[in-house]
């Protein structure tokens, strides 16, 4: 489907196509409200006619077009999926049935994860433009996080979200038949996940033109790119991300798909729904909060503001960690599902339900050793990969970011390659500020390996 008939909806939003005059800026503006007065439902949401609504292109993520329509009852958000990557043009194709996959994630999830998530109005299948809650005073986490704002409830959360629909999507609550109908059904969102295989398990291994590196960073892109170990527990990773169907995962779930007041969280952008570990929502997430520490002390404010707000970071993911951990075993112990994965017959008596307890801790310890693995991955990416995070674009000293990103690498160089020390997540959060002076040499690194 080309960009031209993609519908009233995403016309406005290719900037590669250059600037728009305030006429045909507001004729677009135009065509969709009308194009949303056809439907019923969003006619209710916004109330009276297309002429009194106004529309906001909010689009500041890489792929789609994003706007806010206001009415008088109320407002609504708007997302429209692009035969392209929207921050690279048309020079960059993109399958556009990535729209289907995220209303389907929403719908599969929503029982669950309740108003974790913002309700799903509309589904388009012509045009591929999903309608759902409009998320206002929120803001997106990361601009938050960037700014020294607090959001204490944040993590825990996310990590009811993730508990939720990782337990209710795995063999430990629904029959097999239903979660390999979901399989089936998510395993076509391969132009996504090939996103993911290139973007976050391999690229950043390999010289490729997508690559940003800081160029005092340099050395330590080569050093990754020839560290074989280190290429290994990569490799394994990948497998367990591509072969271990565990759970429904987000598939993206970091703090630009989060969404935040000081008192309600709404997690955003499921577009990369995808059958895997569920350890890998659970590292994305925490990986974020980890790059959010090493930038910390690079934006401004003063040094006491920074030693603050690192503690306070450092408490969110730890508190993250324990209350996702809490949360699915709470809601195993109190399920009364029908997964065929461990059935509760099977363990009926006193010792049973001993060993059964057992068995749980010993789950939830696989999803921690798989999250610190992806966490680590994650970190990589985002340093010498495509698509860099702002908290360290954010700093503009050249120089003192390549040092922050540097210790960034050189704990996720220590997670994959010395797992063993970080059993827990308080020797996660302990390591932190171990690796905070790593140096741009990685062969001459002031952090243990």
């Amino acid at each position: 489907m080309s960009a031209a008939h993609a519908g009233p909806v995403s016309e406005s939003v290719s900037h590669a196509r250059g600037p728009v005059s305030e006429s045909e800026s507001h004729a677009r503006r135009a065509r969709r409200a009308a194009y949303l007065e056809s439907a019923s439902s969003i006619r209710d949401a916004l109330g009276g006619d297309s002429g009194s609504w106004r529309v906001r292109d909010v689009a500041d993520g890489n792929l789609n077009s994003v706007f806010l329509v206001d009415g008088p009852n109320g407002g609504v958000c708007v997302k429209q999926a692009l035969p392209f990557v929207r921050v690279a043009g048309e020079s960059w194709p993109l399958d556009i049935n990535r729209a289907f996959f995220e209303a389907s994630y929403a719908a599969r999830v929503a029982p669950d994860v309740g108003g974790l998530a913002p309700a799903l109005h509309h589904y388009d299948p012509d045009h591929f433009v999903i309608v759902m809650e409009k998320l206002e005073p929120h803001v997106i986490l990361w601009k938050g996080l960037i700014a020294g704002q607090r959001f204490p409830r944040a993590p825990a959360h996310v990590a009811e979200y993730v508990a939720q629909a990782a337990f209710h999507t795995s063999d430990l609550a629904i029959p097999f038949e239903r979660k390999f109908a979901d399989v089936a059904l998510f395993a076509k969102n391969v132009a996504l996940q090939r996103i993911t295989v290139d973007l976050v398990f391999t690229d950043p291994y390999v010289e490729v033109w997508r690559n940003k590196v800081t160029p005092p960073l340099e050395a330590w892109a080569a050093a990754l790119r020839s560290d074989n170990a280190l290429k290994s527990t990569v490799a394994c990773l990948r497998l367990a991300y591509l072969n271990k169907p565990q759970s429904l995962l987000h598939g993206d779930l970091h703090s630009c798909s989060v969404m935040v007041t000081a008192d309600d969280t709404r997690v955003i952008d499921g577009e990369f729904a995808w059958y895997g570990p569920t350890g890998f929502d659970v590292g994305n997430f925490l990986a974020h909060y980890v790059m959010a520490w090493y930038a910390q002390s690079n934006h401004p404010g003063s040094r006491d503001d920074h030693d603050a707000f690192r503690a306070a970071i450092a408490a969110d993911i730890a508190n993250f960690w324990l209350t996702f951990r809490r949360r699915f075993l709470e809601i195993w112990r109190d399920s009364e599902s029908t997964g065929d994965g461990v059935p509760a017959s099977h363990f009926a008596d006193a010792a049973g339900r001993a060993r059964l307890e057992a068995f749980r801790h010993s789950y939830l310890k696989a999803i921690f050793r798989d999250a610190v693995g992806f966490m680590a991955i994650k970190i990589i990416r985002r340093i010498v990969g495509f698509a860099q995070i702002a908290d360290f674009l954010a700093i503009d000293d050249e120089a003192r970011r390549a040092e922050a990103e540097a210790g960034a690498l050189a704990f996720a160089r220590s997670l994959l390659l010395q797992p063993d020390r970080f059993a827990e997540i308080e020797s996660v959060v302990a390591a932190l500020p171990t690796f905070e002076a790593a140096g741009l040499d990685p062969n001459k690194s002031r952090a243990p390996r």
